[in-house]
């Protein structure tokens, strides 16, 4: 599906909202004002953007530890995410839950997960939920190329397939698990090749081109609402920082020529240049949205710096279970 002007605008605000909230968080990080780890999705904006541009907004998206970019995209509170990196109460989760467990169930955001392959099986669920309530909506795993070596997601994928269910599965293929290379821990060279083995189509996108994996996505989507069951997407892409956070912690296992050679292609720079050389969308147009976004970002980072630490009193409000006393 050819994407009109206003899916290129749409592509390109999804993708800096998140590079520019990211990239806000990063700095924060660094200076000791967030708790916890941070897992930078700066890199793979394309992939989140093409993805949930091409969803509706019933559609559903189960995410990861890395997940930050599927719900900007999704369209998250900024405000509330920042908070809720903080540690803070005004956040999604009341601070409680950071960075790996964000959610937003009213924008159909089932939750980031810091379990590795954990949040597949959830969009597999929502999938089986959807086709039993006799719907048209299609859930979508978010999972990187290291949960596809975790027994979870090959159970989740097996049933998705055999009972046909409406689920897009998007492996954002990375290169690595946390520090160690992919092609250290698979024999193959493409993670969609595990497609084959479920007997569902299997297709590789640019994960640097938010067109092409929008292309990629409003087919497998469309596929999914006939009834034809899962598709599975292998977006190449690649993330600028460390494993968590920015600074590497001493351990360089990634050259620099490699990683400039990612940045050389870089998704939000490429796309700018694209649109602006076939006269699609003005810089002047381009400009306006980043210095709009700027300031959405500087207000989410004020609102999250002057929102309160939960109350003492409230350490086990919202938890399942509470210890005997």
């Amino acid at each position: 599906m050819e994407p009109t002007v206003d899916i290129l605008k749409d592509l390109h605000y999804r993708m800096l909202r998140i590079r520019l909230f990211e990239e806000a968080a990063g700095r924060l990080f660094e200076g000791n004002k967030m708790p916890g780890f941070l897992h930078l999705y700066v890199g793979q904006e394309a992939v989140a953007a093409g993805v949930c541009v091409a969803m509706r907004d019933d559609d559903q998206v189960s995410s990861t530890h890395r997940g930050h970019g599927h719900l900007v995209a999704k369209g998250g509170d900024l405000n509330k995410m920042m908070a809720e990196l903080m540690g803070k109460a005004d956040g999604y989760c009341n601070g409680k839950g950071g960075s790996m467990h964000i959610c937003d169930l009213d924008l159909n955001m089932l939750g980031a997960n810091g379990i590795v392959g954990g949040g597949t099986p959830i969009a597999v669920g929502a999938g089986f939920a959807n086709k039993y309530k006799g719907n048209d909506t299609v859930s979508v795993a978010f999972f990187g190329d290291g949960s596809t070596n975790i027994g979870a997601f090959h159970e989740a994928i097996n049933m998705a397939a055999a009972l046909r269910l409406p689920v897009l599965f998007v492996c954002e293929n990375n290169e690595y698990g946390e520090y160690t290379r992919r092609d250290k821990v698979m024999a193959i060279n493409d993670v969609v090749d595990r497609a084959a083995g479920y007997g569902i189509p299997g297709v590789i996108v640019d994960g640097m081109d938010a067109v092409a994996v929008y292309e990629a996505a409003v087919e497998g989507l469309a596929r999914a609402r006939r009834g034809e069951g899962p598709t599975f997407i292998e977006a190449k892409t690649y993330r600028y920082y460390n494993h968590h956070g920015v600074q590497t912690l001493g351990m360089k296992y990634r050259t620099d020529e490699e990683v400039d050679a990612w940045k050389a292609k870089d998704c939000i720079e490429g796309f700018e240049r694209r649109v602006t050389e076939a006269g699609l969308i003005s810089a002047d147009e381009l400009a306006a949205v980043r210095v709009e976004l700027e300031a959405e970002v500087e207000a989410a980072v004020e609102f999250g710096e002057n929102s309160p630490l939960p109350e003492v009193s409230t350490l086990l409000t919202d938890v399942y279970t509470e210890v005997s006393r």
